[in-house]
C-alpha cells in the first residue's frame, strides 16, 4: 500500500525526533531543599527531549501534526516562525513538510544553551528550506509575511501582561489565511475540575517513571514561572486580536493545542 506525502512527512518527522536522544531527566530526583525557579539552562537542555516527552501527554502527536498543519498552510515564498523553538522539534516537523516552497523558517529562543544544541540538531538534518536561528525575546521579534507561526508550550512562560501585545504582533504579521498554533498547559474552572485534571497529569508522570518527589519539586520549580490560563481566556484573546477562528484541535488532560486562522 502506498503512503501519501503527508504520511511520509509525519514518519520523517518522527525519525527526526528520534535523533533528539538525551540523558534521562533526573534533575529533581534528589531532595533539593530550596527549589529554585525553573530555567532553560544547560542542565535542562541535556535532558530536555526526555523531560518533555515524559511530562507532556501527547507531545509527540502535537509535534507531528504541527508538521501536517504546516503542509496545509505554509505559502510559497512566505515566512514561518517557531517562537520558543527550544531544540527545534517543531522546526524539524515544519521543514519535513514544506520542502520546495522556498519558505523561510525563523526559529527563535532566548536560551543560549537551547540554541547552541538546536543548531547542532538542525545542521545534521539536510534540507533545502532555509532556517534562521534567532537569539531574542520573542516579544521583540517583528513578524512579517508569515503564513505560519508556532508557539508550542511557549506562551505560558511569557509574562501575563505581555501576552496580548505578542499575539497582536503575530496577527498583524500573518498573511490572510495564515495559521497560528499555540500549545499550552491549561487551568480550569471550577477548582474541582482543575484538581482532577492535574491529578490525571501526575498519574501520567508516575507512569513515565517520575517519583512523587520529582513531581512535587518540579511543580515548585515551575510555580510562578509557568503561568497557565483557561481555554476561554486564550480563545477570547485570539478573537480580540481579530482571528476569524480559534479553536482547540488537541487536548489530553490539562494540555491543549489551539489553531487560529487569520
Amino acid at each position: 500500500m502506498s503512503t501519501s506525502p503527508l504520511e511520509q512527512g509525519s514518519r520523517s518527522s518522527a525519525s527526526d525526533m528520534s535523533k533528539l536522544i538525551s540523558q534521562r531527566d533526573n534533575l529533581f530526583a534528589n531532595p533539593l531543599g530550596a527549589v529554585r525557579g525553573f530555567m532553560f539552562d544547560q542542565a535542562v537542555v541535556d535532558v530536555f527531549p526526555d523531560m518533555i516527552s515524559r511530562s507532556v501527554p501527547g507531545y509527540e502527536t502535537i509535534i507531528a501534526h504541527t508538521g501536517e498543519l504546516a503542509a496545509r498552510f505554509v505559502q510559497r515564498n512566505s515566512n514561518c516562525y517557531d517562537l520558543g523553538c527550544s531544540l527545534g522539534a517543531s522546526t524539524l516537523a515544519i521543514r519535513d513538510n514544506i520542502e520546495g516552497r522556498e519558505a523561510l523558517i525563523i526559529a527563535a529562543d532566548n536560551s543560549d544553551a537551547m540554541l547552541e544544541k538546536c543548531k547542532t540538531i538542525l545542521d545534521s538534518n539536510h534540507t533545502t528550506t532555509e532556517t534562521q536561528l534567532v537569539n531574542a525575546d520573542i516579544c521583540d521579534i517583528e513578524i512579517n509575511n508569515a503564513s505560519l507561526v508556532v508557539m508550542n508550550f511557549t506562551l505560558q512562560f511569557v509574562p501575563l501582561e505581555k501576552r496580548a501585545a505578542l499575539l497582536q504582533n503575530i496577527y498583524r504579521g500573518l498573511n490572510p489565511g495564515g495559521c497560528l498554533i499555540i500549545s499550552e498547559k491549561l487551568c480550569f474552572e471550577p477548582a474541582s475540575l482543575n484538581t482532577l485534571l492535574s491529578e490525571l497529569h501526575h498519574d501520567f508522570k508516575r507512569a513515565q517513571g517520575y517519583s512523587d518527589l520529582e513531581i512535587s519539586q518540579k511543580r515548585d520549580s515551575l510555580d510562578n514561572v509557568l503561568v497557565p490560563e483557561t481555554l476561554d481566556t486564550h480563545i477570547q484573546r485570539l478573537r480580540a486580536c481579530g482571528f476569524q477562528s480559534a479553536s482547540p484541535w488537541f487536548q489530553c488532560f490539562n494540555f491543549c493545542s489551539l489553531v487560529a486562522i487569520k
